[in-house]
């Protein structure tokens, strides 16, 4: 049965905006008669999903969504066709719930089952799991989800996010529409089946993994201030790797509609970070600890923090008797016949590097003829998650290397490699960890990888496991083995790291494990066991939740838009009383008063940033001449241009006020001279920060000096984008500590680093402007300030403290400060671009034509 949502794939894909209809049937929150769902599309206001007011009654709700429910489906075997649901224990998500242990907290789960469920089944199916599991379940059709699981998410985002290029088609991976519109349609899937159960003014909702990366952006479209967190658990590549995926800015955009988002390692985060700086031109920054990205006035919290495993399930395991039976086995199999027990436990897929591992064993046989007949690797291959050609490469590598070794190294008795590729119980896999001498994790890539932590806790053990292997309490000790390219590898810092690819450093890294001292072993396996104990996955769990409440805290306080169609929707979250600008309102206040104060930023704001001629058209210089025409207006341009750049451009108006480099400069008609609003400048500071802006711009390629009258501007707008912002972090220091006792201020904005004289900005021409106006009596009953970058802020902050009183501005004056664009500012109001702009001054240069031909 296909889902209402999945009519609406082609229409996603193709950058249209979805949309969001209810489906014909809604899972309630609360039951009222056990196997009845209600039908609540009949009246929406009985909904209590719809019902703000019913929240209070409710206790605090988490939804957890995942690409797989944590919940074991079998048939029962009484042929009467209906279900068994269990628990299923090994699941990090059942995990993190008794990790909370949080008796006041709800845990709802949204995902699929690992069996497939008959169209008329599933409501049956779904009534159960909700009732009884507090799960919802989502259900796709055997091809869609082929499509996107082993196809998008398998084949292209899998191998990508570990470093996999699909250079050939022999290697698959190559991208495909279809099966991006796939992953899309799923997603939209989840988000109908979340919609059915969310409470979105109080529930938060945590997203799980790569197979869902696209959901937040239809949750927040949805529900503009839905509370949510998402957190990868693969890796995420470096900028090089990621920007060859054709969707990558559709994937970094669905993202960042999340209030949090999680990854196991710093580098992770790092990767992610500098693909929205280069991809996005975002940026971000750290507050009191937390990494922070502004995007479209909201801020985007980065969670660095690695997952932990369930410190009491795995030590349940080890109480049992079948643990301590098995471990007695292993004993009498290997110690007891005088061998040394390896161990391996891994996926049988490309990236957990068995076949480098094996040959490392070969190696350290190889080279250290001493540990043959003594050194047994024992691989525990897992059978493998995803299938394709990769996978039976990797298989028969693997079974090939292993009858080499053994045909090579093997006595009669003894082989050096047992290899077990049979599913094995929990139970059985701790046993093997409780015994093994050393555990090896060789793995090419991998997000997190949590068989070390099991391994130190197994070797940790307790009194009846102490007595089987002969321990003493106080002589616990471990040894690992690790790859430096896996998520666990930096919490670990007494493991061996090698770089797997690297076969006699591994071989000797094993050797180096074998023959270290027994106080060694204990010293790191003691350091292992402090981390992994208490980093578990409960406190991770508890840590991202509070970090999640902490980012959505100010949710209730902020307006927002959606903007932007299909994927490219984002929400815009600004200050209550931030609104646009209304045409018919400007222009009404404009007519009815008489003395006007307009002040007006050039570039960015009359003048496109992205212009290449930055010269004013002649439209503008009409627009202009016409405002200043009108002896009802004082009108100024505040530009960070030099005098005699905007002295040329504008000669042919006679009546406007200039002000040049931030308003050192300034004059209020074109026939006067040039004053300045600070005293004269001592620019003898030029010949201490020039050269040093000379040494960052010839180390860096793209960067240029801009030498104004008064100051001096560092430019990197055309390099590359990461260097250049880590460059003028060290130019900002430099010339901070080198200028540190001349009259002058250095300051960074987009893309520059720059130097000019200290009391210098763009709000002084403001307060200049209206003390001109105050002497000639002539208290302004109009005010509009329009600017479009930080350096227009002091602006805006002159004009408002005007309007509060401050000043001698008349509180009953109509003031209008605007910024362009969406975004944070001092300013009350806002409008889109350049265009709109130019809209408007046109718009009140018409007016003040008709005023002049009355």
């Amino acid at each position: 049965m296909v889902s209402r949502s999945y009519s609406n794939l082609l229409e996603l894909a193709s950058g249209d905006s979805p949309s969001f209809g209810r489906m014909s049937r809604r899972i309630p929150r609360i039951m009222t008669v056990a196997g009845i769902i209600s039908d609540l599309d009949d009246d929406p206001s009985e909904s209590v999903c719809s019902d703000p007011s019913s929240s209070s009654a409710q206790r605090d709700r988490i939804i957890i969504v995942a690409n797989q429910l944590p919940i074991r489906a079998q048939r029962k075997s009484d042929g009467s066709k209906s279900w068994t649901f269990t628990w299923d224990d090994n699941s990090l998500l059942l995990q993190l719930k008794d990790g909370l242990g949080d008796d006041d907290l709800d845990v709802i789960y949204v995902g699929c089952l690992n069996s497939e469920v008959h169209p008329s089944e599933q409501d049956e199916v779904s009534q159960i799991l909700l009732e009884t599991f507090k799960c919802v379940p989502t259900f796709l059709p055997n091809d869609l989800f082929s499509r996107y699981y082993h196809g998008f998410c398998k084949q292209q985002l899998w191998p990508l996010f570990h470093y996999m290029l699909p250079l050939s088609p022999d290697l698959g991976g190559r991208f495909n529409r279809s099966l991006w519109q796939a992953y899309v349609s799923v997603n939209k899937i989840f988000a109908d089946r979340i919609m059915e159960v969310i409470n979105p003014e109080d529930d938060y909702v945590w997203v799980h993994d790569y197979h869902l990366m696209v959901l937040p952006t239809f949750l927040r479209k949805r529900f503009n201030r839905v509370k949510l967190g998402f957190f990868l658990h693969s890796p995420f590549p470096s900028s090089e790797i990621y920007k060859t995926l054709p969707i990558r800015e559709e994937i970094l955009r669905a993202l960042l509609n999340s209030d949090l988002i999680g990854f196991h390692t710093f580098d992770y985060a790092r990767h992610f970070l500098s693909c929205c700086s280069r991809m996005l031109g975002l940026t971000y920054e750290s507050k009191r600890g937390y990494i922070g990205l502004e995007y479209c006035g909201r801020t985007v919290s980065i969670k660095i923090l690695p997952v932990g495993i369930h410190m009491g399930q795995l030590q349940s395991v080890l109480s049992l008797s079948e643990t301590e039976k098995r471990v007695q086995e292993l004993i009498n199999q290997f110690y007891e016949k005088g061998r040394i027990m390896l161990l391996g436990v891994d996926d049988m897929d490309i990236f957990k590097g068995i076949s480098l591992k094996l040959l490392a064993m070969e190696q350290l046989l190889l080279q250290h003829p001493e540990w043959q007949e003594k050194v047994v690797l024992v691989q525990i291959a897992n059978p493998a998650r995803g299938r394709g050609k990769d996978v039976k490469e990797v298989q028969a590598e693997t079974y090939s290397t292993v009858k080499r070794i053994n045909e090579t190294f093997g006595r009669p008795g003894y082989n050096p490699v047992v290899l077990i590729d049979a599913p094995l119980k929990f139970y059985e896999k701790v046993a093997y960890y409780a015994v093994a001498e050393c555990c090896l994790v060789t793995a090419v890539r991998d997000g997190m990888n949590l068989i070390p932590y099991e391994y130190v806790i197994s070797r940790q053990g307790n009194e009846q496991l102490d007595k089987v292997l002969g321990h003493k309490s106080s002589m616990k000790k471990s040894m690992l083995v690790i790859s430096e390219f896996i998520g666990c590898s930096p919490s670990l810092s007494g493991a061996i790291r090698v770089n797997p690819w690297n076969i006699d450093a591994v071989a000797d890294a094993m050797d180096l494990a074998l023959v270290m001292a027994d106080s060694e072993k204990q010293l790191r396996h003691e350091k292992h066991y402090r981390y992994v104990s208490t980093h578990d996955v409960g406190y991770w769990a508890r840590s991202f939740l509070q970090d999640l409440e902490r980012t959505c805290r100010d949710h209730s306080k902020r307006r927002c838009w959606g903007i932007g169609f299909g994927l490219s929707f984002r929400v815009v979250a600004l200050d209550p009383n931030f609104r646009k600008l209304s045409m018919e309102h400007i222009v009404s206040a404009y007519k009815r008063t008489m003395t006007r104060a307009i002040l007006l930023d050039y570039d960015g704001t009359l003048m496109p940033q992205g212009s290449i001629d930055k010269s004013p058209s002649q439209k503008t210089i009409q627009i202009l001449n016409s405002l200043c025409r009108d002896k009802n207006n004082i009108v100024f341009l505040v530009s960070a241009r030099s005098r005699q750049t905007l002295g040329e451009w504008f000669s042919q108006i006679e009546d406007m006020g200039l002000a040049a480099e931030h308003g050192y400069f300034f004059r209020l008609m074109r026939d006067v001279e040039w004053e300045t609003c600070v005293a004269a400048a001592d620019t003898s500071w030029k010949q201490i920060a020039e050269p040093v802006m000379q040494l960052y711009t010839e180390t860096t390629d793209g960067s240029t000096i801009e030498d104004k009258e008064t100051a001096l501007v560092w430019c990197y707008e055309d390099a590359d984008p990461d260097f250049g912002s880590c460059q003028a972090k060290e130019l900002l220091d430099h010339l901070e500590s080198v200028l540190a006792n001349e009259p002058v201020t250095v300051k960074s904005g987009q893309n520059i680093v720059e130097v000019k004289p200290q009391g210098v900005s763009k709000g002084l021409v403001a307060k200049r402007l209206l003390a001109t106006m105050e002497e000639k009596q002539l208290t302004p009953d109009f005010v509009v300030c329009i600017g479009d970058d930080r350096s227009d802020e002091d602006m805006f902050e002159v004009i408002t403290s005007s309007m509060a009183g401050l000043t001698s501005l008349n509180p009953r004056s109509e003031v209008f400060a605007c910024t362009v664009g969406k975004k944070p500012s001092k300013a009350k109001y806002y409008l889109d671009d350049t265009a709109e702009i130019v809209r408007l001054m046109q718009g009140l240069a018409s007016v003040s034509e008709q005023n002049l031909t009355i």
